[in-house]
């Protein structure tokens, strides 16, 4: 036997050189065919059924890729960048997965062809500098030219491609509202938008139109007892996470008891614990008990005598950002409360008032006018929990969406109109170079294109024929004077036309279209850079003799 084939027995399965390359672009390809169909304004949704028979509806990227399990693994590569472009920018999750498998896909037609995976590797991380240059520099705008108005056309064209784009301009500005109402200057003089603490509770019944922006952190849950005041103003609350329920012995202690009033009063004692733990809280001065775990009978009993509000089962994210938003310390064993320091109530937050609402068939706490940040609520009607968690995740692109532009105050034209124009860039630059890179770069224009081509596609236009003028419009821009005019041009996918999407209105971050290049580079040039899998197999016969 030949030292290659006794390797090949040790390490198992192993496929290498353009086997594998095209193995893994058709399994990226694969990947990116079941989400090309839901990008852009009249992308159409997918229905995801789980083993256990739960249904969801979406065309939100990251959430088709989360729940599709994927097995093999360059395409898990595709769903991490559709995560991580989730958790960076919030929205483009569609777009990224789509350019990585472009780039992929003509990465490999080139190795086929016989330029070397270096080359290529090269040639695109250059296109990538130069595309995300060009689009800082010579395509983005700056916001304050355009005002308000700017941020609710952000979050509109986020949103066209949802279940909700039908409502969006009444969306629109219930999200700019809520993102505005949590602005915040950090320690270093940088304004922030920590978009976490605005809440989005789903509550059914009603139509779309009737969700409203609710001023206070909403918890999902009303009071633990029904004697207890519906309101606390000024609110001094204790963040708990642990039961306030009575003490019990450890386990493994063993007590030996001859008398029997002896045990009773070990009961006594047990109770006796719970009261002055109790007590404790109260003489604090805290009058609203939110904890994660559960509170007794005995000590709900207190809490209505002393006229405090308790909350059990307190989701322990919901307790963060209260906490957060509060200013309180989250205590999580009593011994952070023991000592003489507890009068000084150092672990308690601040609010101006604690009140229980009803909203639909649930009760709600709301915790308003809190101390460090302001916290809002976003309260969604719908007719079913499909809708409504639709309707969330739409949100929750829209919400980032909008963060992102007030935090980099730059936004470019959407519909196409960046990819066209960096396409044609791109091309005059590969003319412009003598190396190998060249072709890649070409290739790399060509890749940008995808995304015009499947807006078209999907909005059931002549794909062609629309990029071609596209592509004219963009070309007469770079080589004639009039450059921020045409340089915005992007498709009207309702009409079918070109036009000018800043003036309409169809507007991103730059920074979700920097970020989106970058991400599906970087993830294309992982998987090109692979020649050779390995599957290791356990050596059963070993494991036999053992």
């Amino acid at each position: 036997m030949s030292i290659a084939a006794q390797t090949l027995d040790i390490l198992g399965d192993r496929q290498s050189g353009q086997d594998v390359r095209t193995q893994n672009v058709m399994a990226c390809q694969a990947v990116a065919n079941i989400v090309k169909s839901s990008l852009g304004p009249v992308g159409l949704d997918k229905m995801l059924v789980d083993d256990i028979g739960d249904v969801t509806i979406t065309n939100d990227g990251a959430t088709i890729l989360k729940m599709l399990e994927v097995e093999h693994p360059a395409a898990k590569v595709l769903v991490e960048l559709a995560e991580l472009q989730d958790r960076e920018v919030g929205d483009g999750t569609t777009s990224v997965v789509i350019v990585a498998s472009e780039l992929l896909k003509r990465a490999n037609d080139l190795v086929r062809n016989g330029i070397h995976p270096t080359s290529i590797i090269s040639g695109y991380r250059l296109a990538m500098r130069e595309a995300c240059k060009y689009v800082e520099e010579k395509l983005a705008v700056k916001v304050e030219k355009l005002g308000k108005d700017s941020l609710v056309n952000c979050a509109k064209t986020s949103m066209s491609s949802k279940l909700i784009g039908g409502d969006s301009d009444f969306f629109a500005n219930l999200v700019v509202d809520a993102v505005q109402s949590v602005k915040m200057t950090n320690v270093r003089g940088e304004v922030r938008y920590p978009i976490k603490g605005i809440n989005i509770l789903k509550a059914h019944g009603k139509s779309v139109k009737d969700s409203y922006l609710l001023n206070g952190y909403a918890l999902n849950t009303g009071r633990a007892a029904q004697g207890m005041l519906m309101k606390v103003a000024p609110a001094r609350v204790a963040c708990l996470d642990f039961n306030l329920q009575k003490t019990k012995m450890q386990l493994g202690v063993q007590v030996l008891v001859t008398d029997p009033r002896e045990l009773d009063k070990i009961r006594q004692r047990e109770a006796d614990m719970t009261k002055e733990r109790i007590e404790k809280l109260l003489k604090a001065g805290a009058n609203v008990v939110l904890t994660t775990k559960g509170i007794d009978d005995m000590a709900l009993k207190y809490f209505v005598e002393a006229g405090a509000i308790a909350v059990r089962r307190v989701r322990k994210e919901d307790m963060r950002h209260v906490a957060k938003a509060t200013g309180a310390t989250l205590v999580s064993t009593f011994a952070d409360m023991e000592g003489e320091e507890t009068f000084e109530p150092s672990f308690l937050g601040y609010a101006d008032e604690v009140v229980e609402e009803r909203i639909a068939d649930d009760d709600v706490i709301l915790i308003k006018g809190t101390k460090n940040t302001s916290a809002v609520s976003l309260v969604l009607r719908g007719a079913n929990d499909y809708m409504l968690d639709e309707m969330e995740r739409a949100l929750h692109d829209a919400l980032s969406i909008v963060k992102r532009t007030l935090e980099s105050n730059t936004v470019v034209a959407g519909g196409g109109a960046v990819e066209s124009a960096l396409s044609v860039y791109l091309e005059y630059l590969a003319t412009t170079l003598g190396s190998r890179e060249q072709l890649a770069i070409a290739e790399f224009a060509e890749s940008l294109l995808i995304i015009p081509k499947v807006l078209a596609v999907n909005a059931a236009k002549d794909a062609t024929e629309l990029v071609a003028k596209l592509r004219a419009y963009h070309h007469t821009a770079q080589t004639k004077a009039d450059k921020k005019q045409l340089s915005s041009m992007g498709l009207d996918l309702l009409k079918g036309t070109v036009r000018n999407n800043l003036e309409a209105g169809v507007i991103e971050p730059a920074m979700s279209k920097v970020k989106i290049i970058q991400f599906a580079t970087e993830a294309a040039i992982t998987i090109l850079r692979i020649d050779d899998m390995i599957k290791l197999v356990k050596d059963e016969s070993q494991n036999d003799e053992q």
